[in-house]
């Protein structure tokens, strides 16, 4: 499975004039009173193992993706005294109605690194906040196949570089100390369904990248590349092709396979000892149409093991088979080694939207715990699977509804999970995004907890629909639809012992736990909160020790690290166009010696106070909804990966615009984040360019 190069797809002429590639250009700039920030290493891998102490520079703290830091300076018993030391303001990029925060800054040598939804990157000064230089990725704002919101969930860094993974599908890498680009590499298309979301990872050499649009129709891939030249190493195909293991787990005599998904959405963890590279994949493609795929669809919703320095595949653990519910396995896979019945293993685990957390020997893929394949309601028009695999152990979210939504079909199967559907649709639980989405978890190697940052929430899945493959690379490929249920959801914080996959406690949040944990020797827990909150935790039981009002959704796992003797946090406070958090464009530094106060909560609720006396311009409307509203409705308002509602019967333009003005149920508002102008602009289109019933 490992290849020089790409097979060629089919490419789409592009439209863009020549003055909108020429704004698309990248910018560099450098700030007043620069300071050239030093140079990283070429990181050895056993370097990269070290759990994080005077910086930050992988993503999941360490390569085991544990998010876990030895620092005590900070700790429960003076948590309560942590205040601001600075807040840096990113110059607005990433505030926009399409965008996301959930970045993990990076820390080296007094600067901090982060990277918003713009695929902006800004070099930040630890000892004074000032910004040392900042990087315009000038992203082309016709782009349109992104799932869910504008995002990017962190950078890499080694041998002096910085590495970037755009939206657009290309892989950066900039010079650490000035920011100006060192090589650029168009990893993949986004005109082909392609985009780069997860934060790419610097290891022995190369940087390795997943890219996202399994809802497109494209084949899933892990790339390497060479982290001096940019050159390609190597290739995974995470859907095999003809002759790999795996191929005939899809249709024989049938191309489906190439529109399979099973991309990669996080960053991978790394055992240098075993030389393995591990990851977990999404859901299958159409999503929500088995007929079109009978079989397993390897390696779709799995666990893989690859050879690091070549891509070879060594083992796979599959979670779901023939995935038809969405419940892909985005949030990262954590390394760490612990005493199972006496023996200590060397294991690995992963959270997943079942609601489950999967614990596999990382030498061999076999279950540690037990893991039973166990039979499930069967559909013949969607080839279901007759078993489907079963933690021994809790779920950490429900996994039935116990009362029945007004106005949808009666409960089938008591809404558990793994019941089938077809177009008529079911109710069940968890929904498509709930259990554990792209949130990374954080472990406690001393008390063997993991940190789980979930969503309960339940679903209406409709599908089982005949659909061609897809006659324009990019386009959606679901073979049904997404469906919200307008019922609250909440978010589940669970500590799970991995002893016995077990849980230790949970706590019920108001709003959704959306962006991950960072946990401490100093026995706390930092979690950001939907309302503008960072807040520390009691590990024991999830008890709030302390909070501070950062003024916008912090959906993006906080980091710690000591310089110059003080140990510092470190958090992105951006907010979330996925899950409707305030927006805000701020990085704030922490410490026991800070002296800044929290800011006030994010305003109140916007109200729609007129409709602006002029026509509205619908096709401005177009690029405004396909940008901040298609991931939740859908591209043609039919439902979309989010949640939203379908907009199929939304034909009065006051309506539209109260409800894109002020929110309604799970829907948040856009009254401050797009303009009167904006908001008419959208709801335009919504009423005169998508079809209604």
């Amino acid at each position: 499975m490992r290849y020089a190069m790409n097979r060629n797809r089919n490419e789409r002429r592009s439209l863009i004039p020549a003055w909108a590639a020429l704004a698309c250009l990248a910018m560099t700039f450098v700030g007043p009173g620069y300071t050239q920030p030093a140079r990283s290493p070429a990181f050895s891998n056993a370097s990269l193992l070290n759990l994080p102490t005077d910086g930050w520079v992988t993503n999941g703290g360490n390569i085991y993706n544990q998010r876990y830091s030895p620092l005590t300076q900070i700790n429960r018993d003076n948590v309560a005294n942590l205040k601001g030391v600075w807040r840096a303001r990113l110059n607005g990029s990433g505030v926009g109605a399409q965008y996301s925060g959930e970045a993990t800054p990076l820390v080296y040598a007094g600067v901090v690194y982060i990277i918003t939804g713009a695929d902006d990157v800004f070099a930040i000064s630890v000892d004074t906040g000032e910004m040392l230089w900042t990087y315009e990725a000038n992203l082309d704002q016709n782009i349109n196949v992104i799932c869910c919101g504008w995002t990017s969930r962190g950078l890499a860094m080694g041998d002096g570089k910085i590495y970037v993974g755009q939206l657009d599908g290309k892989l950066i890498a900039l010079d650490q100390r000035n920011g100006e680009v060192v090589w650029s590499t168009q990893a993949e298309r986004w005109q082909d369904g392609f985009s780069i979301t997860g934060a790419p990872l610097y290891y022995d050499g190369l940087v390795i990248t997943g890219f996202a649009g399994a809802e497109n129709g494209v084949q899933g891939r892990l790339k390497a590349f060479d982290a001096r030249s940019g050159e390609l190493a190597w290739t995974f195909y995470t859907v095999p092709n003809p002759g790999e293991i795996g191929h005939d787990t899809w249709p024989a005599d049938s191309e489906v396979y190439k529109y399979g998904g099973a991309t990669v959405w996080q960053t991978p963890a790394v055992d240098p000892e075993l030389g393995l590279m591990y990851f977990s994949t999404g859901n299958p493609g159409p999503d929500f149409n088995g007929n079109v795929r009978e079989g397993d669809n390897l390696f779709a919703t799995s666990i893989v093991a690859i050879e690091a320095a070549t891509g070879e595949y060594r083992w796979h653990f599959q979670q779901v088979h023939h995935d038809l519910w969405d419940y892909d396995s985005p949030s990262p896979v954590v390394l760490f080694d612990i005493e199972i019945d006496g023996r200590m293993r060397k294991a690995l685990a992963e959270p997943s939207k079942t609601g489950w957390v999967y614990i596999l020997d990382r030498i061999t893929g076999e279950p540690l715990i037990g893991i039973e394949e166990q039979p499930v309601p069967q559909d013949e028009h969607q080839k279901t699977s007759p078993t489907q695999p079963f933690p021994i152990g809790e779920a950490f979210v429900p996994q039935e509804v116990d009362i029945a939504p007004e106005g949808y079909p009666p409960l089938v199967n008591q809404g558990r999970i793994f019941t089938p559907f077809g177009p008529d649709g079911a109710v069940m639980k968890p929904g498509h995004s709930g259990g554990a989405n792209w949130s990374p978890s954080s472990y406690d190697p001393d008390t063997g907890l993991l940190y789980v940052c979930a969503t309960d929430r339940m679903s209406f899945f409709r599908g089982g629909v005949y659909e061609d493959y897809p006659m324009e690379i990019g386009d959606r490929y679901l073979g049904g639809r997404f469906g919200a249920i307008p019922v609250h959801m909440s978010g589940i914080f669970a500590a799970m012992d991995m002893h016995t996959n077990t849980v230790a406690w949970q706590t019920r949040w108001r709003n959704r736990c959306h962006g991950g944990s960072l946990t401490t020797a100093g026995d706390l827990i930092f979690t950001g909160r939907h309302d503008g909150r960072l807040t520390a935790l009691d590990p024991s039981n999830g008890d709030v020790l302390w909070e501070f009002q950062t003024g916008a959704g912090v959906n993006a796992p906080a980091i710690t690290f000591e310089h110059e003797g003080t140990q510092y946090v470190a958090a992105f406070s951006a907010g979330n166009a996925y899950i409707g958090s305030p927006r805000g464009d701020s990085v704030w530094l922490f410490s026991l010696d800070g002296t800044l106060d929290e800011v006030p909560e994010p305003g109140e609720r916007p109200v729609l106070t007129a409709i602006p006396d002029r026509a509205p311009d619908v096709a401005s409307g177009q690029v405004l909804f396909e940008g901040a509203c298609a991931f939740c409705h859908g591209s043609l308002g039919e439902g979309g990966h989010a949640g939203g509602i379908p907009l199929t019967g939304a034909t009065d333009l006051p309506s539209v615009m109260l409800r894109v003005t002020e929110g309604f149920g799970a829907m948040p508002p856009f009254g401050a984040t797009l303009t009167t102008e904006e908001i008419h602009d959208i709801s335009a289109y919504v009423v005169e360019g998508l079809p209604h019933e």
